[in-house]
């Protein structure tokens, strides 16, 4: 037997193979961590499947990076989002608004429906952050970095009035988890999912305040001090869906010290920045307007 080959075969399969048996492997897996027993002879094979298929992956990243660096090479539009920096920012811009409209609209059926303040808070809150990309976006689209200066430090400026009246909406959207004990509730896979999700978007947004300083920018920076802010509002709510999905039999009092805790950093934080931005953006306008004159 060439057992060469046959390892070359289990370890580099098809792609057909792959994009066949990846979908099963992971459906299996989650079946099984949701409604088996781990010690189960079905559990045993869905791992054990799980982490072939992992192997497979990790064998094929050499293959995988190199096909994206080609497709990177030869494709216009993947060219210019890694090489221009307004592009990017505008694909960012226009894709958060879009995400923030459409939950905005939907919390807002949801308070219609249910007659719930819960739900306009939220509403509110995404209306908010949509309002804030949309004037953004607005002049990324018509003006390059520091092309109107003083227009874009006022729309710096609009931002950060906006964030004062958005804390206002977190505010209700904190009063109602900590006092009334308003929770998200998720299965524990769903919820472990969301957490990787929350802290990726949370260290994504910090990498996007430190990488975008340098081009000294209002427009930029508004963008993603948004997105930070955003981001810190996703924490909380993931607390908040962790302590019911992993709280156990913790008590009341203890998750609504922690939630509170929480909601109050969050807050403090936005106000911080807002704060941060009126400041530098009205300390900016009075140059400008000195230079001008």
């Amino acid at each position: 037997m060439n057992w060469k080959r046959i390892g070359q075969a289990l370890l580099y399969p098809h792609l057909a193979i792959i994009i066949l048996f990846l979908p099963l492997s992971v459906s299996l897996l989650v079946f099984s961590l949701i409604y088996l027993d781990t010690t189960s002879a079905i559990s045993i094979i869905s791992y054990l499947f799980a982490f072939y298929m992992l192997v497979v992956i990790c064998f094929r990243i050499p293959r995988i990076i190199s096909f994206f660096k080609k497709l990177k090479n030869e494709n216009k539009l993947l060219q210019r989002l890694s090489t221009d920096v307004h592009f990017r920012m505008n694909i960012s811009l226009y894709g958060s608004l879009i995400w923030n409209g459409a939950f905005a609209i939907f919390q807002l059926g949801l308070g219609f429906y249910h007659k719930s303040f819960w739900f306009y808070s939220m509403s509110a809150y995404y209306v908010l952050l949509a309002i804030m990309r949309f004037f953004l976006v607005k002049h990324t689209q018509n003006y390059k970095v520091n092309e109107e200066e003083i227009l874009e430090t006022k729309k710096y400026v609009l931002c950060g009035w906006l964030l004062l009246v958005m804390n206002l909406a977190l505010s209700v959207i904190i009063f109602f988890i900590v006092y009334w004990n308003r929770t998200f509730v998720h299965h524990e896979i769903t919820t472990i999912t969301l957490a990787a999700f929350t802290f990726l978007s949370f260290t994504f947004a910090i990498i996007g305040n430190v990488k975008y300083r340098k081009y000294n920018s209002p427009v930029y920076s508004a963008a993603k001090i948004i997105s930070l802010i955003s981001a810190t509002v996703s924490i909380l709510t993931l607390e908040t869906t962790m302590l019911t999905a992993f709280g156990g039999d913790d008590s009341d009092v203890f998750k609504q010290v922690m939630l509170a805790c929480t909601g109050a950093a969050v807050s403090i934080f936005t106000i911080t920045m807002a704060i941060i931005i009126l400041v530098k953006g009205y300390k900016k306008l009075k140059a400008l307007n000195t230079k001008n004159d």
